[in-house]
């Protein structure tokens, strides 16, 4: 008993085996993380220099996501098979490996499957290095170590279409590719040094049902979704399939691992955990609300206001400088004051307040206001990942870690899909109400917002969109309600930190 005191007050600081450890994680997700967003603002430039069509090259954009959907359900299994440090450099080696097939591309066919390797790479890297991270923190600094890594999760979307129009502007399309290799360098060169050996391994047994299932299902709703902003929306045929067949194996996979008894991959059984369903559920209607709110935005600003795409893509830098702001105190008020749910209501709140700004907008709204709303909305999205998901984890055994950590990513990677689709759809029914005799498509309105009265009815488009941006995000406040207050005492056998911690 008295030993147990005395590690605790050890256990609540970040020692130097865990800062190194988390030093080496975020290091290697930056760019991984950044890639899903860098490219979008290449799209037409790559069209250009590989002469091909629209429809072709946005494959590079929807290939890497449907690899990172299809890679993350087996990234519990791969940690404990093979062991998180061989994971980590797996996962890196084959990012950089794709990193550089990429900038060497000489087709668009060379170049779409070589951004399917990258995304393979990717989609292991966020949920492997996550897991080390859970299971060395412990409870007691859980929320610290937690608000360190989720840093390239948040600024991916804000940053990445900036680097990615300051590298189109300036240097040759295949440095969107290269720009990686530093970091990949840097970061396989840190892993190999700092991270422990791997004592931790487990001979389980891959589902190789549920992996048959759920990986093409999750492919094939994330691609469907991705068909939402297509001229003919939700009547898309490829939506349709997409989405048909996609939530169909999803589906059969719930059946499945409900009844199977010796680990599914992954393990549904962890939403009847009352912390760990309700912050799932809170993140699902967050991220769609905000990943909604991040793809509206810039489109609003060239289409209403006739940004550039590198002008419009600054205009969410604001919500990266928010969160750097808020991101390390939610952590540090998380775990000193055990109050994630307190932390992360205060975070939406925030968000809503920056999101109602913008249902006030028309076509005469101030750049000065729109930067105002979003560096806003960028102070609450500091504040409310790391205590959603400190409690997410709590009163899991070890053994759980893996598949909790699949299971979320997959939660918010799903939420973000959705939520483009859903505003993309919403937006576009809008459109044509606004301009009705029309298809209102992203190229019609463009040449709508010229006419007379046209930017006005585009502005009124984008506010009534902005209002369902903040209604889903009110969802996540209520749900939020449902988050324990407190992060219960842990037991010791329940993501314990290392010896010596």
């Amino acid at each position: 008993m008295s030993t147990a005191h005395a590690d605790r007050p050890a256990a609540s600081g970040l020692d130097p085996a865990l800062r190194r450890l988390a030093v080496v994680v975020l290091t290697g997700s930056v760019m991984t993380v950044l890639d899903t967003t860098i490219v979008n603002v290449a799209v037409n430039t790559l069209g250009q220099r590989f002469h091909t069509s629209l429809s072709t090259i946005q494959w590079v954009l929807t290939g890497y996501t449907l690899a990172l959907a299809m890679t993350i359900p087996i990234s519990g299994w791969v940690v404990e098979r093979f062991g998180g440090k061989t994971m980590w450099l797996v996962s890196l080696g084959l990012f950089t490996a794709g990193s550089v097939l990429c900038g060497a591309a000489w087709s668009p066919a060379a170049l779409i499957a070589f951004r399917v390797l990258q995304g393979f790479g990717g989609g292991l890297l966020m949920p492997v290095g996550q897991t080390m991270l859970v299971r060395a923190a412990g409870p007691e600094r859980i929320g610290r170590v937690l608000s360190l890594v989720s840093v390239p999760a948040m600024l991916a979307p804000v940053l990445g279409p900036v680097l990615g129009g300051v590298i189109v502007d300036n240097l040759d399309w295949r440095w969107l590719f290269y720009v990686n290799l530093p970091l990949c360098v840097l970061a396989m060169a840190l892993a190999v040094r700092l991270l422990p050996p791997d004592t931790d391994r487990h001979p389980a047994r891959l589902d190789a049902t549920g992996l048959a299932l759920l990986s093409p299902g999750l492919a094939l709703l994330v691609f469907g979704l991705s068909r939402a902003a297509q001229p003919d929306g939700l009547a898309d045929a490829g939506l349709l399939l997409g989405c048909g067949l996609g939530a169909a194996l999803i589906l059969g996979f719930c059946w499945h691992a409900l009844r199977r008894t010796d680990r599914p991959l992954v393990d549904l059984r962890l939403f009847r955990h009352r912390p760990f369903s309700a912050s799932a559920g809170t993140m699902f209607m967050y991220s769609a609300g905000v990943y909604g709110l991040m793809i509206v935005l810039p489109l609003y600003a060239q289409l209403v206001r006739h940004d550039s795409p590198l002008r419009a893509g600054a205009l969410l830098v604001p919500l990266g400088l928010g969160a750097i702001v808020t991101m390390p105190l939610s952590g540090r008020l998380t775990d000193r004051y055990n109050s994630p749910r307190t932390v992360a209501l205060a975070g939406i709140l925030l968000v809503l307040v920056g999101m109602f700004g913008y249902t006030r907008i028309d076509a005469d709204t101030g750049r000065a206001l729109l930067l105002g709303a979003v560096f806003v909305v960028g102070l609450g999205h500091g504040l409310i990942l790391p205590p959603i998901m400190s409690v997410a984890y709590q009163g899991l055994s070890r053994a759980q870690v893996p598949a909790a950590t699949a299971g979320f990513t997959i939660v918010i990677r799903v939420a973000s899909s959705i939520g483009t689709a859903l505003l993309a759809v919403v937006l576009q029914a809008y459109l044509r109400a606004e301009f009705p005799g029309t298809g209102a498509s992203l190229a019609e309105a463009g040449r709508l917002g010229g006419t007379p009265g046209g930017t006005a009815g585009l502005a009124r488009a984008f506010g009534h969109t902005f209002w369902w941006a903040l209604a889903v995000t009110l969802v996540a406040l209520l749900l939020a309600l449902l988050v324990p207050a407190r992060k219960a005492a842990p037991a010791r056998e329940a993501v314990p930190a290392p010896p010596g911690g």
